[in-house]
């Protein structure tokens, strides 16, 4: 199967040769074949080059272009090379000054009859890294399924999300918007349909595409939604502000658009790095566990206008509760953060550990009792909870308590037999069918099994296809979904959070 290379150069590796030209609204593109049934067109610039006057501001839809412009190789990404840290899946960081682009994978291009269902993907990355350039996405499975594939990127970090004097808020929120718009004019052309498009995210993906459906504003956009492991990335309009006030004093500038947009990139980009760095430890997995925490990231968050609601306000209200939503997480999300941790915590008393994390009186007696295991172990399971299975749970809640359209879950619990850890990342290659792609063995072990890949991969062309993955609708009563695993099946899923959920908020 052929992909795409991932040096800076961003060449393709192994093309079969040239794709047709397709027309779009903006002008002609010219892609590449990575398979008989797999064209890809690259780096297709959907926004201006959010640099010079046009940085901190309001994404603009990309003006039209003379001539056939090359789509053969990917573009650059908001993510440098000088963000970068451990990631668990490949992540490539290409330069260029124009980085809202997309990525589009189709069998079909140029077939205006196709009508294809769309797949929109937004990446993960906690809202600071990422790639839309990753070779798992860019395989084919999907499109040999008859799916076309867009992949987006978006602003990172505070240029995405800090709130600045003199700049509009939630620009990566108005960066997805503006690519959503591109699909809806420009996807005919590569044999998609505007009317049957699906977003979906994984991490801060999955937030991403829980905060879309969460905007009325955005709803015309798409039809469906899958949201795979969104994280409580908790942030408000006086967390966006007083963090970008500290990014600023640090930068030893005021906490304007001014005064940031006169900086080179790299010296915020690795100021921001250093300081998130520093941020990680004891405190944060305290602060996962205090009413309404979340990972404290750069994040969306209410403005009053863009972004009217947060999750919670959104889905109690009902809002977006008339499209079908596919949600879950994975068994041990952070655990394997857990194993990292010097291993003479595991000397820790459990009680002061449980303090340690958060917890105090009822609350500890009830969240240790269900969760056993070693210090380290239990100080993973906390950030697994809090921040993953925990939100699932109440997003599922609230969804099946404003049912007009379906929501399906599923928990992915295949574990990694090396590491015995069903871990954050472990279900795209599965999902995407690309087990045989790079680095895919540090997630899942070695020889995955393909069985799980044809039924995980089945269930979300399904979905994107139908609107449903081939499972039962998730209810109150019976909180029926998917198990993926060796033997994966239909089963109630999430009770032990959930029982947790109604027993910590008691």
């Amino acid at each position: 199967m052929a992909s795409i290379a991932h040096s800076q150069d961003a060449q393709p590796s192994e093309p079969l040769g040239p794709a047709p030209v397709v027309r779009t609204p903006a002008g002609e593109v010219r892609g590449v074949m990575l398979g008989d049934a797999n064209a890809a067109y690259l780096g297709i610039p959907y926004a201006e080059a959010p640099v010079g006057d046009l940085r901190f501001a309001a994404p603009v839809k990309r003006a039209p272009w003379e001539g056939v412009q090359d789509a053969d190789r990917y573009g650059g990404t908001p993510l440098r090379d000088y963000m970068m840290g451990v990631t668990l899946i490949p992540e490539p960081s290409f330069p260029g000054e124009d980085t809202l682009l997309v990525n589009v994978f189709t069998p079909k291009p140029g077939d205006l009859s196709a009508k294809l269902p769309v797949f929109v993907w937004i990446h993960g990355g906690g809202f600071m890294s990422g790639s839309p350039s990753s070779p798992w996405y860019d395989g084919g499975a999907f499109p040999r399924d008859g799916v076309v594939v867009v992949s987006v990127s978006y602003r990172l970090g505070v240029d995405g999300f800090g709130s600045l004097e003199g700049a509009p808020d939630n620009r990566a929120v108005r960066d997805w918007l503006l690519a959503l718009e591109w699909v809806r004019d420009s996807i005919a052309a590569f044999g998609g349909d505007p009317d049957q498009v699906t977003i979906g995210g994984q991490s801060a993906g999955g937030s991403a595409v829980l905060t879309l459906l969460a905007m009325p504003r955005a709803h015309h956009l798409f039809r469906a939604v899958i949201a795979e492991s969104p994280g409580a990335f908790g942030s408000s309009r006086e967390a966006a502000v007083a963090r970008s006030a500290v990014l600023a004093k640090r930068l030893g500038i005021s906490p304007t658009r001014k005064d940031f947009a006169a900086l080179d990139e790299e010296v915020v980009f690795k100021e921001q790095k250093k300081m998130g760095d520093e941020e990680m430890g004891p405190q944060m997995i305290k602060g996962l566990t205090a009413e309404g925490g979340g990972l404290s990231a750069w994040a969306p968050f209410v403005d009053g206008d863009l972004v009217p609601y947060s999750f919670k306000q959104a889905f109690e209200q009902g809002t977006g509760a008339d499209k079908p939503l596919l949600i879950g997480a994975t068994a041990g999300e952070f655990e394997i953060a857990a194993t990292m941790m010097p291993a003479v915590l595991d000397w820790v008393p459990r009680p002061v550990a449980l303090r340690l994390a958060g917890f105090s009186g009822a609350r500890r007696r009830t969240y240790g009792t269900a969760t056993p295991g070693k210090p380290r172990l239990l100080f993973g399971r906390v950030m697994t909870d809090h921040v993953f299975r925990f939100f699932v749970t109440r997003t599922l809640a609230a969804r099946a308590a404003k049912r007009d359209a379906e929501t399906f879950a599923y928990d992915f619990r295949f574990r990694n037999p090396d590491n015995g850890i069903a871990g954050h990342c472990i279900e795209l290659p599965f999902v995407w069918d690309c087990l045989d792609s790079e680095n895919v063995a540090a997630s899942t072990g070695p020889n995955p099994p393909q069985d799980l890949a044809d039924a995980a991969h089945s269930a979300w062309v399904a979905f994107i296809r139908d609107g449903a993955p081939g499972w039962p609708a998730y209810d109150a009563k019976e909180r029926q979904g998917m198990v993926f695993d060796r033997q994966s099946r239909t089963t109630a899923v999430y009770t032990r959070e959930s029982d947790l959920v109604a027993a910590l908020s008691a």
